[in-house]
């Protein structure tokens, strides 16, 4: 699933996308070292993988209260980590 939140500005410096990053990692309430961000032409594009779609919702929304002006492209999919449904018989 991709989102694209666009406001028409320049592209995003170096800082920005540090401190996108920092707070993806270094926030306890976000906690997520498994999401790369990479600066584009018009903006941040967010992707790797998450539990679930309400944390890829949580996480888009924090990027965007915290850097309003950043045009955010998200690329987050989802794990389906579910309980195996058959036992997995080893050769």
């Amino acid at each position: 699933m991709t989102e694209h939140r666009d406001v028409a500005t320049g592209p995003p410096d170096e800082y920005v996308e540090a401190e996108v990053h920092r707070l993806l990692t270094e926030d306890p309430d976000v906690a997520e070292q498994g999401i790369t961000v990479v600066r584009r032409e018009r903006g941040l594009m967010l992707y790797g993988e998450v539990e679930s779609p309400h944390r890829r919702e949580e996480i888009l929304r924090r990027v965007a209260e915290r850097f309003p002006d950043v045009p955010i492209t998200s690329d987050i999919g989802v794990i389906r980590a579910q309980a195996p449904t058959e036992i997995e018989q080893l050769p």
